[in-house]
Parts: structure tokens; C-alpha cells; sequence
């Protein structure tokens, strides 16, 4: 049986403001909670003009606040700028606030231009090579399990629970996939980003699993993007905003804001950027209810799971609410 999640990025649209977004992003989680959406995830990203959620600890408060059973979690947390221990009390705090309901999702990309990064940072540079350890670290402190010999073996991380949120390693390479792997954790792959190996991420992350104490089997997710209305033409037309967004990005020149779809389409496209879009369009599932359900169960298919999140950025908020809808009708959740 498939499982839907939403992950929501909160892009500020044009002519939106950040309180306009963080507003909708509390009406779309309770929404998808009516829905029947197991989990609602919100990012991190730094410095960015176009983006609202900067930190996902206290978003997640909020949003849990607001909903009664839906999961509610980070997707995820850049751990490399933060102390373990740190983060582990944040989420140990959610937890003893919404038990059973937090999810932590763990990334290792920066979320923000390398000068957020040096602030984040404040000049003292952790960098990625200390990631897995920092990981176990967290592990630790979540479980009251540090290792003996430790040098904070005696710490515990406050408030002491006997419940822990499901910590999650997110990844778009197989980078993070064998660090779940030789931890025995959960991992979660952003298909959507459209980096190519996926399918033999997963399959490592499968084939490498180490039977931890909290997991005897691997736990996989995967994270589509995908944007549903009852009208293929349309469905298209609403893509033409993350067309855009996206593009922009990937050529560095970030937007102010998300864009709106009469924005998008009447941007002066070269033909590099209707090439580019096209390509873009490969790794995205835009359609009608059947043509998404199709390509959400192939993909669960290829990658040998039935956990999957959506993220659907669309600039107007009714038919982004609508899209969840249509998915979530198609699955009869």
C-alpha cells in the first residue's frame, strides 16, 4: 500500500509575502492531514529571498500546533552547520511537545550560498567529513546510547524521554544512502532533484544495510515532484512557474520570487532554456490524476518502495491544495 507525505519547500510567491507563505504552509498541512497524508516535512535553506523556511524547528512546532495526528518533520536539517547535541535537544523537545509525531530529517548540503555558510558557521568550519560521526552522535543523544569511551558519554540531552523522533538521512547521491546503510537508518532520496544514479543509491542503501538496534530492515522513501490538475493543459500550465524557478536556479540567478504562471510564460525563453526546461521536465510528474498515479507507482516500483513524499510547488495556493487533492483521491487515501 503506497503512503503519501508532503514536503514543502514554503517558496514566497510573487506577490506574496514570507508571513503570506508561512500562513499557507499552516493551511496545506492542515489540509493534508484531512487528506490523509501520513507526513509533512518543511526544508532549510539559507539567504535565499524566494524561500521562507529558514529554520524548520520552529516551523515544525508551529505546524504541529495547528495539526492533531498528521507527522510532522525536517526536510530536513543541515546538520554540518550545528552541534549534534544541539540539534538533538531541539527535537527531543518537539517530541516530548507532539509524541509519536516528529520526524528529524538529516542533509549534508548547505542550504544557502557559501557566505550563509561562513555565517551559519561563524568562521568555524565542520565541513562534511565529520558527518557520519555527527550522526551517531545524534543517534546517541536521541537514544540515551553513547558509546562508552565517548567523550560526552555521561551527557544526556534534555528533556530525557522514553519516545525519540524517527531520524531520517536525506540524500540525492549515494553519498548519504551507504551512510544510512552502515548506521541501519531510514533514508529518504530526493528523486526530484534529478541527479542520475537513483535507483542505484537505493539499491546500495538495500544491498549494504547493517541491522541497527532501532531497524532490522531498510526503511526507504523516495520524494517526487509532482503537480496534478483535472486537465493535462492545465496541470502544464501550472509547471510553467517551477519551469521557470528551477531553470533560473540552475543558470545561478536566483528569483526574487516564485514566480506566477503569466510570469513564467511570458518570459523571453532562448532556445538553451526551452532545452533545459525539457530536460527538467523528465525528472517532474505533471498531469491528470491517472497520468500522475501512473508515474508515482512506477517510480515506486523502480525504486522498491512504498514510502513517498510530493512535494507540489504551484504559485497559486488553491491549485496547489487542489493537485494534493486530485493525488490523494487517485490513491483513495
Amino acid at each position: 500500500m503506497i503512503t503519501l507525505g508532503v514536503l514543502d519547500h514554503s517558496h514566497i510567491g510573487e506577490g506574496q509575502t514570507a508571513a503570506d507563505t508561512l500562513r499557507d504552509t499552516t493551511r496545506l498541512s492542515q489540509e493534508a492531514e484531512k487528506l490523509g497524508y501520513s507526513r509533512y516535512w518543511v526544508s532549510e535553506h539559507h539567504g535565499t529571498r524566494a524561500l521562507a523556511s529558514s529554520s524548520p524547528e520552529v516551523l515544525i512546532a508551529h505546524i504541529a500546533s495547528a495539526t492533531s495526528k498528521i507527522r510532522v518533520g525536517s526536510g530536513g536539517v543541515m546538520l554540518s552547520h550545528y552541534s549534534a547535541y544541539k540539534v538533538a535537544e531541539n527535537f527531543r523537545l518537539l517530541e516530548a511537545l507532539y509524541p509519536g509525531r516528529i520526524d528529524l530529517g538529516l542533509g549534508r548540503a548547505p542550504g544557502g550560498m557559501p557566505l550563509a555558510t561562513r555565517a551559519l558557521q561563524n568562521g568555524a568550519y565542520s565541513g562534511i567529513d565529520g558527518y557520519p560521526q555527527q550522526i551517531a552522535d545524534l543517534n546517541g543523544y536521541l537514544h540515551d546510547a553513547m558509546p562508552s569511551g565517548h567523550s560526552f558519554e555521561k551527557l544526556s540531552a534534555a528533556p530525557i524521554l522514553s519516545t525519540a523522533p524517527e531520524l531520517w538521512l536525506l540524500g540525492s547521491s549515494d553519498g548519504s544512502a551507504r551512510i544510512a546503510a552502515q548506521q541501519g537508518l531510514p533514508f529518504a532520496y530526493a528523486q526530484f532533484f534529478g541527479v542520475p544514479g537513483g535507483e542505484m543509491a537505493m539499491k546500495l542503501y538495500r544491498d549494504h544495510f547493517t541491522p541497527s538496534t532501532l531497524y532490522a530492515e531498510p526503511k526507504p522513501l523516495v520524494c517526487v515532484l509532482a503537480i496534478c490538475a483535472e486537465d493535462e493543459m492545465e496541470a502544464q500550465k501550472l509547471a510553467a512557474s517551477t519551469n521557470l524557478f528551477f531553470l533560473q536556479l540552475e543558470k545561478g540567478m536566483e528569483l526574487p520570487a516564485f514566480p506566477s504562471v503569466q510570469t513564467a510564460l511570458n518570459f523571453p525563453y532562448s532556445d538553451y532554456d526551452v532545452a533545459r526546461i525539457h530536460q527538467g521536465r523528465q525528472r517532474r510528474i505533471v498531469g491528470t490524476p491517472k497520468q500522475v498515479k501512473e508515474e508515482i507507482l512506477a517510480i515506486s516500483e523502480r525504486f522498491q518502495t512504498q514510502d513517498i513524499m510530493i512535494a507540489s510547488p504551484i504559485h497559486d495556493f488553491d491549485a496547489r491544495v487542489r493537485s494534493y487533492q486530485l493525488i490523494a483521491e487517485a490513491f483513495n487515501l
